[in-house]
């Protein structure tokens, strides 16, 4: 369990799906992901079932917490990039910055061979992008019309990485 002055980052269990699926279905909160917000139920199931097997040795999936509700999601990958994502009621509070900014000495000492993390985000999401700054991350390109969303949409992908903070810090 991770804490920070407002939230609390912990590990995702089988009691979180409903919570998950009100954030993994919302329109807004998916505009900028990899899919579209998702329809049923079972795809959210499956998503924290892969969430909750997977090795912390390997990657790390945990849940946002603010106030003993959960309000969003944040994870490293096995190729050590981070992804997040709030429901937008919780959008514009800092709790994005605050989660990362907790999220990342954990990964660091978890991960002592990782020389930097990554992110990739749509560069039109410039919260997402503030919130990627803020602790550190530095664009290093942009792919333009790279990845198609939906069945229509080719979008550009931006690419963040954070190396390895020196001794000291």
């Amino acid at each position: 369990m991770i804490r920070s002055a407002r939230l609390v980052l912990r590990l995702l269990r089988e009691e979180d799906l409903e919570d998950l699926h009100q954030i993994f279905s919302n329109p807004l909160a998916m505009r900028y992901w990899d899919r579209p917000a998702w329809q049923d139920m079972e795809t959210t199931r499956k998503l924290l079932a892969a969430f909750m097997q997977d090795a912390p040795e390997r990657q790390l999936s945990c849940a946002i917490e603010h106030e003993g509700q959960l309000i969003g999601r944040i994870g490293m990958s096995r190729h050590l990039e981070i992804g997040y994502i709030l429901h937008p009621d919780w959008w514009g509070k800092g709790l994005g910055t605050e989660a990362i900014a907790a999220f990342l000495p954990e990964l660091f000492v978890r991960f002592p061979n990782a020389g930097a993390l990554t992110a990739e985000i749509d560069p039109r999401n410039t919260g997402s992008a503030r919130v990627l700054e803020k602790n550190g991350f530095d664009c290093v390109r942009i792919e333009r019309q790279n990845f198609l969303y939906g069945e229509d949409e080719w979008c550009d992908t931006a690419y963040y990485r954070l190396n390895r903070p020196t001794s000291g810090k």
